[in-house]
C-alpha cells in the first residue's frame, strides 16, 4: 500500500488556514505536530493509528494528533484519491473531545475542496 501524501487545504482567495495555525503554534509545537504528519507519511495510516497519531472522526474525516507538554494540537484532514490527503485546518484542543465545531468546520472546508475539486475536473 502505498504511503500517504498530505497537502494542506488553499481557499480559492489562497488562504491556508492549516499554515496559518502552525505558524502561530511555539517552536517546540510546530515540531511536534509536522512530526507527526512526517511519521503518518513515512510509516502509513495503519501504524500511526496504532501509535495514536492519527484517529477516524467521521466518514472520510480524520485528526492528526499531537502533544508538547499541555499543548494538545489537532490537525483535521480527508482523504482524496489513492494516498492523497488534504489538511483542512489545526486547532489547540483543551478537552478529550474534538470541539463539534471544528468538526463542522472541517466538513464545511472538505466540501469546499471537492467542488473545487470537480469543478477543475469539469475545465479540463
Amino acid at each position: 500500500m502505498e504511503k500517504p501524501r498530505f497537502r494542506y487545504f488553499k481557499r480559492a482567495n489562497g488562504h491556508s488556514e492549516f499554515l496559518e495555525f502552525l505558524s502561530s503554534l511555539p517552536t517546540k509545537d510546530q515540531a511536534k505536530l509536522l512530526s507527526a504528519i512526517q511519521i503518518t507519511q513515512d510509516k502509513g495510516i495503519a501504524i500511526a493509528s496504532r501509535l495514536k497519531i492519527t484517529k477516524k472522526l467521521t466518514d472520510n474525516l480524520y485528526e492528526l494528533r499531537s502533544k508538547q507538554s499541555s499543548n494538545i494540537q489537532r490537525a483535521l484532514y480527508f482523504h482524496i484519491v489513492g494516498n492523497d490527503y488534504v489538511i483542512t485546518h489545526g486547532f489547540t484542543k483543551k478537552t478529550d473531545r474534538t470541539p463539534p465545531a471544528e468538526i463542522a468546520h472541517a466538513i464545511e472546508l472538505r466540501a469546499e475542496f471537492f467542488a473545487r475539486y470537480k469543478e477543475d475536473e469539469n475545465n479540463g
